[in-house]
């Protein structure tokens, strides 16, 4: 939704390979959908992630690598607030390790 879905459809549009790395599966596939269908677009797909989790976007990472020949523009732009205080499962404060800690492990991983 938002800013990240508007950056997706306008990247599809263009005809670039779109990744939308989402949390939500059920979100995340609508959105890929609306997308596909708005732009004409099939190169649209949909990869999970949680940014809170350190584990997660090692996975990510991984098969983005794997998967994908090259990576042209990473957009992070997901974030959180208004949570009440909560530590993940790796001992992190939930919203920093979401919007900080996540997205720059992701940015170094992918650097290659």
């Amino acid at each position: 939704a938002g800013i990240g879905k508007s950056v997706a459809m306008d990247l599809a549009r263009r005809n670039a390979r779109t990744i939308l790395a989402c949390r939500s599966r059920e979100r995340g596939q609508a959105a890929a959908e609306e997308i596909r269908a708005a732009t004409g677009n099939p190169a649209v797909v949909l990869r999970l992630v949680d940014t809170g989790s350190l584990a997660s976007v090692r996975a990510f990472a991984r098969a983005v690598l794997r998967e994908e020949p090259r990576l042209d523009v990473l957009v992070n732009n997901a974030g959180t607030t208004g949570l009440p205080f909560a530590i993940t499962s790796e001992g992190l404060e939930q919203t920093f390790a979401t919007n900080y800690l996540g997205p720059f492990l992701l940015t170094n991983l992918l650097l290659g």
